[in-house]
């Protein structure tokens, strides 16, 4: 069954209109598209890297994760493996003050 990446303004998980925050939850919500941002942030990581930051996610869904991401112009492919695009990266600001959040969260 082929897998369609969420994209604005077309229906998506929770949306029948496809708002932007909505296609966001959704791609962000698959499996491991979040640890992929964020395993990408201090810098690029080839496939076989990636797959162990995610501690071994199957690479069937990394291939399938990174395509989607990929489309949503989040990540791109270099010489050097994966890396954020500057789209990821601004995800990325956005998405720290939760871990650190989450982090106090966790001391309680």
């Amino acid at each position: 069954m082929p897998t369609i990446t969420p994209k604005p303004g077309q229906p998506v998980r929770g949306s029948k209109t496809g708002k932007p925050i909505m296609a966001l939850f959704d791609l962000m919500g698959r499996s491991w598209a979040l640890g992929i941002v964020w395993q990408l942030a201090d810098g690029p990581l080839t496939f076989r890297g990636l797959q162990a930051a995610c501690e071994g996610v199957s690479p069937t869904v990394l291939n399938r994760r990174l395509k989607e991401l990929r489309e949503s112009d989040l990540v791109e492919r270099g010489d050097d493996g994966y890396a954020l695009t500057g789209w990821g990266r601004e995800l990325l600001g956005l998405l720290k003050p939760l871990g650190k959040w989450s982090g106090q969260w966790a001391k309680r």
